[in-house]
């Protein structure tokens, strides 16, 4: 017989839920909740999501466990004093200037304060106001917002295991900082910005570089040419009321033209090139019979950063390619280096990213040449929305426009780039032998596909069966390392996305829950489903171009030698 729970006089069913909360929710109730994410531990500071028992006592539904036959209420006059409260107190101690802060219309305890219909703050706000810390290249500290949740610092050390802030001191003086009171900068953050999607009040935020592109956009001596991510095209569109996972690309071109940007391309092409040349360092690897460690992948800025502060011993393995971005950044400047000689013009580029570790990037020594970096600018697809919005233009109107010459072609292999296990399956494609639609198919079969933070697939290659690892989440990036390491296992080639499900769901999208991130993949699928070109080196812009740009300087332009005092 089955196990249930009496909430608010209905009989819900319950098998294996972990919480009180879980079964609320299902049950139809929207219970307010500040630091619940169920990819999280519980953490139960908030008390917002306090439930009332039968003989009156108070539970926080987050951390009670459903018991058979249990009757409990969600909404009593004590409840509802109580939340009132506790909304009070926190906005006695919180930063009012909504209008002009980043997160107005997406804060939580903006969304609960009118929902619970407080008008009046009856305490006064007695505590001192904190600097902001703009050390970061991709983040923002505001700690007079910090309602002290949890949700930033259990992301940075249960999921990512960077561990770059935490709570300090107690009581009333309790804050979240980095430790000892360091900037950012300072410490081992590797900018994936993760903190900042969890984050409810804008504490945390993405740092803006919006006022730079708006003044490059109205400088009329600027050549201003953009490149648009993967992962982009099936997010941008929430924010405009379309569904999770609908291709927008062409909506995305039509918009950047009325913004003003003179040029625009797909990074998905950048994505070939990147395949085209991992998967020959692959081989190379494989040739050279090392297997020390495997060959680890490059495209995340965040994962390259965290390589370098906590495994430096793994940087060798690390692939020398540039990221898809930087390899754009680097073909756009030299394509447009005599024509702006000629205009009197200077190019600007600009990428629309995911993710906000390509902020700090795109400001990395390595990528600047001459003392001109190769991307000037990154904007996140969120920043992207605010240039939209701000402007009036009616995106869900538009009508999809196709990307400019000669960078327009791209394969399929170079869209998926977007979701976890992409790289890896756009490299395999490559390294086959077989090129027929069959195996084609059967690679989708291998273990490449999904959301899970690991996955372990084989490819049979002549006499040789390889192992591949592939994870996202720099916590799960750990795991495996350790395993490595201690000889437990072994891989020849190993893909790490920083952020969990890969770019679709990076610090720069719109936030997302699973239900967004699974339609997001399947969009990304949808899109490699419907090219015309399946794999890196069947796009013939990639022969044009080795056979022209790159032609001899391959290496040089496309290949990359971290510092290990530039991280």
């Amino acid at each position: 017989m089955s196990k249930y729970m009496i909430i608010d006089g209905n009989r819900v069913e319950f098998d294996d839920e972990k919480n009180i909360l879980t079964l609320v929710r299902k049950a139809g109730i929207d219970l307010p909740t500040f630091c619940y994410y169920s990819d999280l531990s519980i953490y139960g500071a908030c008390r917002m999501c306090v439930v009332e028992d039968e003989w009156g006592g108070i539970l926080a539904s987050c951390s009670t466990p459903p018991r058979d036959k249990m009757i409990v209420k969600t909404n009593t006059p004590k409840l509802h004093q109580h939340r009132k409260m506790i909304l009070e107190l926190l906005l006695a101690a919180h930063c009012r200037d909504c209008t002009v802060c980043e997160k107005n219309g997406k804060c939580r305890l903006q969304e609960l304060a009118h929902r619970f219909g407080l008008k009046d703050i009856r305490f006064k706000n007695t505590s001192e106001e904190a600097p902001l810390d703009t050390s970061s290249k991709a983040i923002v500290r505001e700690p007079s917002k910090c309602i002290l949740c949890g949700d930033c610092v259990r992301m940075c050390n249960e999921i990512q295991n960077v561990g770059a802030i935490d709570f300090a001191h107690r009581g009333a003086k309790m804050v979240v900082t980095p430790a000892f009171g360091r900037d950012l900068a300072d410490t081992n953050c590797v900018n994936c910005g993760q903190c900042a999607a969890v984050c409810p009040t804008g504490a945390i935020i993405v740092k803006s570089n919006l006022k730079d592109v708006w003044k490059a956009l109205y400088d009329d001596s600027k050549r201003v040419v953009v490149q648009v991510a993967p992962a982009v095209r099936v997010a941008l569109g929430e924010e405009f009321g379309l569904s999770a996972g609908e291709n927008v690309m062409g909506k995305i071109v039509a918009a950047l033209r009325r913004l003003g940007f003179d040029e625009i391309y797909d990074t998905s092409v950048s994505a070939d090139l990147t395949v085209m040349e991992e998967s020959k360092e692959f081989v190379k690897k494989l040739e050279s019979g090392d297997t020390t460690y495997p060959l680890f992948t490059s495209c995340c800025p965040a994962w390259v950063s965290y390589a370098q502060t906590k495994h430096p011993e793994l940087t060798k393995y690390v692939s020398s390619c540039k990221s898809p971005m930087e390899m754009f950044g680097t073909v756009i400047k030299e394509h447009f280096k005599s024509r702006d000689i000629m205009d009197n013009k200077t190019t600007i580029s600009v990428a629309v990213m995911p993710c906000t570790a390509k902020k700090a990037e795109a400001a990395r020594e390595e990528f600047t040449r001459n003392d001109i970096p190769d991307v000037d600018y990154v904007i996140t697809t969120t920043e992207l929305v605010k240039m939209i919005k701000e402007i009036g233009i009616q995106f869900n109107e538009l009508e999809s426009e196709a990307t400019d010459m000669p960078f327009s072609l791209y394969s399929g292999a170079g869209v998926i780039f977007g979701v976890t296990g992409g790289v890896t399956e756009a490299v395999i494609r490559r390294v086959v032998e077989d090129k027929s639609q069959q195996v084609l198919k059967e690679i989708e079969f291998l273990g490449v596909r999904g959301l899970e933070g690991v996955k372990v697939c084989e490819l049979p290659m002549g006499e040789l069966t390889l192992k591949i690892g592939i994870v996202s989440g720099l916590g799960n990036a750990e795991k495996l390392i350790k395993k490595i390491e201690s000889g437990e296992e072994y891989f020849d080639f190993v893909e790490v996305m920083a952020c969990p499900g890969g770019c679709i769901s990076g610090a720069g999208q719109p936030f997302s829950h699973q239900p967004e991130k699974l339609d997001r993949a399947k969009g990304i699928y949808k899109a490699d489903k419907v090219s015309q070109i399946k794999r890196s080196e069947e796009n013939p812009l990639m022969m044009a171009l080795y056979d022209g740009m790159l032609k001899h300087r391959t290496h040089e332009l496309l290949h990359v030698e971290y510092r290990s005092d530039n991280v």
